[in-house]
């Protein structure tokens, strides 16, 4: 009711001072002759003034009570299309329950998607950069051989010449004039070090792998073929031993590194390779009697002998070395062997077996 008075009054009020203003544009300032015949000019014995008055005061409260009106059938018809939905609301029926539990399996259903996705996403980068890195491998392995049979057929052959040359020359000197000069002997030794920096070069890129060979096939053939370029005695025993491939083929590069080692410091005159099963242990051992060197020297942690132990530790084995100075150095490594477990014996499967017969 407030609202309709006060919004009849405020349209009345505006109306008022519309029809004043009118009067004012065509009467000009209020004066008796023409204002006050509003007053004087009567229809039905009541002024016309006062029939302004009551039409505007008509039109603008049946102004306000349409206005009225029409805002009430508004808010109607909205609280009639929010029933519905403030019954949903705070009433959930069974179906909206359905639906929110279908959503919820359908979200469980995506995620687990994703997280299937994700995961084949990772593995197909892990087995490319897997592939790339056997790629790579393949390629320094390749490459490995190429310099080794570069240098075997160009470098190794004309030290060898070289060498035999030497050799005759000193024969020929010793034959003549009963002694060789010191230069030439110096020479000699030069060469026969550059023989042996050669051999231990191509040992040291001959490829690790085995190719399908056992580890003591792999050294057998190794050892042979160094038994016939090299100036000293190379004794070996070797047994055949269960080890898993990656373990023969770490210890396999760790033969090639410590007679690496040997035929470039050592200047040994005999060498003993053992490679044997003792204690669910595998036992390489590499034994020479040449020059030697203090265990606190540099030389102990040389770039041989350091990535000796470093493979060692790859594959779970221990490394020892000991050397004496002028009596020889020995290179142990120890790997355990896993031995497979035996299964258990049922007992209660055998008492039914015997008492079903």
């Amino acid at each position: 009711m407030r609202i309709f008075l006060g919004q009849g009054i405020s349209i009345f009020t505006y109306l008022v001072i519309i029809i004043a203003l009118l009067l004012y544009v065509i009467w000009g300032w209020p004066n008796e002759e023409a204002w006050l015949s509003l007053l004087e000019t009567t229809y039905a014995q009541i002024p016309f003034g006062v029939w302004i008055v009551f039409v505007l005061a008509f039109i603008s409260f049946g102004f306000s009570l349409n206005t009225l009106q029409k805002v009430r059938s508004q808010e109607k018809k909205i609280e009639t299309s929010l029933r519905p939905l403030l019954a949903e609301t705070f009433e959930p029926s069974k179906k909206k329950y359905t639906q929110t539990k279908r959503m919820q399996a359908t979200v469980t259903q995506l995620e687990q998607l994703i997280l299937t996705q994700r995961k084949t996403l990772q593995r197909i980068t892990n087995e490319k950069a897997e592939t790339q890195d056997r790629i790579i491998q393949e390629r320094l392995v390749q490459e490995r051989q190429r310099l080794a049979r570069e240098l075997h057929d160009s470098v190794s052959q004309q030290l060898f010449a070289a060498s035999m040359l030497l050799s005759t020359m000193v024969e020929i000197e010793e034959a003549k004039n009963g002694e060789v000069p010191k230069t030439l002997m110096q020479t000699e030794k030069i060469v026969q070090q550059a023989q042996l920096e050669m051999r231990a070069l191509l040992l040291h890129l001959r490829p690790a792998a085995l190719h399908n060979k056992t580890l003591k096939e792999g050294l057998e053939e190794l050892l042979q073929e160094l038994q016939e370029k090299v100036f000293f005695t190379i004794r070996y025993r070797l047994e055949e031993v269960s080890l898993s491939k990656g373990a023969e083929d770490h210890l396999f590069r760790i033969a090639q590194e410590t007679l690496s080692n040997t035929l470039r410091h050592a200047k040994a005159t005999e060498v003993d390779i053992l490679f044997v099963e003792r204690d669910n242990l595998a036992i390489f051992r590499v034994q020479d009697n040449g020059v030697g060197f203090e265990v606190g020297e540099g030389k102990n942690g040389s770039y041989g002998i350091q990535s000796v132990r470093e493979r060692a530790v790859e594959i779970g084995a221990t490394c020892k070395v000991v050397s004496v100075p002028s009596q020889g150095t020995i290179v142990e490594v120890k790997l355990p062997i896993e031995k497979p477990v035996a299964q258990p014996i049922n007992l209660e499967k055998i008492t039914t077996a015997e008492r079903s017969e």
